[in-house]
């Protein structure tokens, strides 16, 4: 199968092409350059693979939560791709892509991923690891306060982690939180090779949509929209 996923829902502009397994990437943590990077990493992956976009299987998309201009970035990029080539889209969780990466490296049970939503909230889900090593959602992704995640009880804070960049940038979240949460990673953003299993979850469970179907996972409508 030949998979392309893409992710720039946070500062990171990231692309990673799968090719019957075989994974290839492009990866830059870089302020507002998505514009600039993302087509040529794309043109960069795909040539050097001997592809073409009609050859591709599926995208894979990011679909946030994240950056409202990022999100628009990927999202408008994969469905013009796909409209050329009649390529199905498999949106996924650009949260779920973090929580993925801690499993693949750590024995977490848990990951609790929070990013940046400005206006001082986060972005947040939180995942517990399946029997595959994929992450199923503990509850509905949403805008959180810097307060405590009810939801999250201190049984289980020596298997969670906390992962994404929201934790940095309120340290008041995780002082809320700290008899919750056991240890901290150091994955802030998306990683689009970490989308991939994502992916072939979505088009095993035949959840893949046609590019017109896109809907970002804004969570908030308006980007000028005041916190509760």
């Amino acid at each position: 199968m030949k998979l392309l996923a893409v992710d720039t829902s946070s500062l990171a502009c990231s692309v990673a092409l799968s090719v019957d397994g075989t994974v290839t990437e492009r990866h830059a943590e870089e302020a507002k350059e998505h514009t600039r990077l993302l087509v040529p990493m794309m043109r960069e992956l795909l040539h050097e693979a001997a592809l073409d976009s009609e050859d591709l299987d599926a995208i894979v998309l990011g679909n946030g939560p994240g950056s409202f201009i990022g999100m628009r970035i990927a999202a408008s990029v994969a469905q013009g791709l796909a409209y050329g080539s009649a390529t199905p889209i498999a949106p996924v969780s650009s949260l779920a892509a973090v929580a993925v990466e801690v499993f693949d490296a750590t024995d977490a049970a848990e990951v609790v991923v929070a990013q940046d939503a400005h206006m001082n909230e986060v972005y947040l889900g939180a995942f517990r690891r399946d029997q595959h090593g994929l992450p199923v959602a503990v509850f509905d992704e949403r805008l959180h306060t810097q307060t405590p995640i009810e939801e999250l009880d201190e049984a289980g804070a020596d298997q969670r982690v906390a992962a994404g960049f929201g934790w940095q940038r309120y340290p008041a979240l995780l002082t809320a939180n700290e008899d919750r949460i056991g240890n901290t990673s150091d994955v802030l953003y998306p990683r689009a090779r970490f989308l991939l299993p994502l992916g072939h979850a979505v088009l095993k469970g035949g959840g893949a949509v046609a590019p017109q179907d896109i809907a970002p996972a804004y969570l908030r409508s308006k980007v000028a929209e005041k916190p509760a």
